[in-house]
């Protein structure tokens, strides 16, 4: 398994928009993104400047990539 990268949680979002995720709403210092397609899953992520290394692996598992795949979406 390849090291994470340190990134806010902006570029998270950012990556995640590549792959068909929509900003649905904030409330407060949390980004809810929902999957445009079918089974149009959603996911949490926090603005902060640097997203914890735990917090990053479970929403890149959530979204359902490898820790590759989210690197080179980036």
């Amino acid at each position: 398994m390849s090291d994470l990268p340190r990134i806010s949680g902006r570029e998270v979002v950012k990556a995640l928009k590549k792959i068909g995720y929509e900003q649905d709403r904030q409330r407060g210092s949390h980004i809810m993104l929902r999957q445009t397609a079918h089974p149009h899953r959603r996911v949490t992520v926090p603005d902060h400047k640097e997203v914890a290394k735990g917090t990053l692996r479970s929403i890149i598992r959530e979204v359902g990539l490898t820790m590759d795949e989210f690197k080179n979406l980036l």
